[in-house]
């Protein structure tokens, strides 16, 4: 048996290009959801967990009016977070990045990934888990299950509704099948990518 978590990125939200960290979803970030709800109607779904966070609840809610077979339940453990600071084979170039943020949110970080890790990862197969959520927190997830340096979550940016697919068969390590996946959404709806890692 294996087990699958495809990991999405919630839809854009409305006025995020004002700097607001949080908010309902924006015309264009609901449709980016239905579409991704479409994508996924022929998975078998065991379970959809989101962040509490609004843009991400309401990406579940958009999901789960399509998909009603399951009832998404939100899991702090994907909460928005800084899953790391600095380590010492960080390149240099993303100390700017890190200066905008303190020891303690980079420490919550790191105990929260480190459980949701433990949370999600740690299950028994069969399971088809999707887990909405947001950029840094499923560039920790790929990392993990690459088994790259910590540092490498800030090089694995995801779309607004981008599907990324991992897989663990009967005990072997974590498989990547697919990252940032966006073939279900037209190019006017490819959004969220940015050069400086995004949330």
């Amino acid at each position: 048996m294996t087990h699958y978590l495809y990991l999405v990125r919630h839809g854009e939200h409305l006025d995020a290009e004002h700097g607001l960290e949080d908010g309902p979803l924006s015309p264009r970030g609901r449709r980016q959801a239905e579409l991704l709800a479409d994508r996924l109607s022929g998975v078998p779904l065991t379970s959809v967990w989101h962040s509490p966070l609004e843009r991400a609840a309401e990406t579940a809610r958009a999901v789960s009016e399509r998909l009603p077979s399951v009832t998404p339940q939100p899991s702090a453990l994907l909460f928005d977070c800084l899953p790391t600071g600095m380590t010492p084979d960080t390149p240099v170039v993303y100390e700017p990045f890190f200066g905008s943020h303190t020891e303690a949110e980079e420490e919550a970080g790191r105990a929260q990934m480190g459980d949701a890790v433990v949370e999600f990862m740690g299950r028994k197969s069969g399971a088809h888990e999707l887990l909405i959520t947001h950029n840094f927190v499923i560039g920790w997830f790929v990392r993990e299950a690459l088994d790259a340096p910590q540092w490498r979550w800030l090089t694995l940016h995801q779309a607004h509704c981008g599907l990324t697919v991992l897989a663990q068969r009967g005990g072997r390590p974590w498989t990547l099948v697919s990252h940032n996946d966006m073939a279900h959404l037209p190019v006017e709806l490819r959004t969220g990518l940015t050069e400086l890692p995004p949330v």
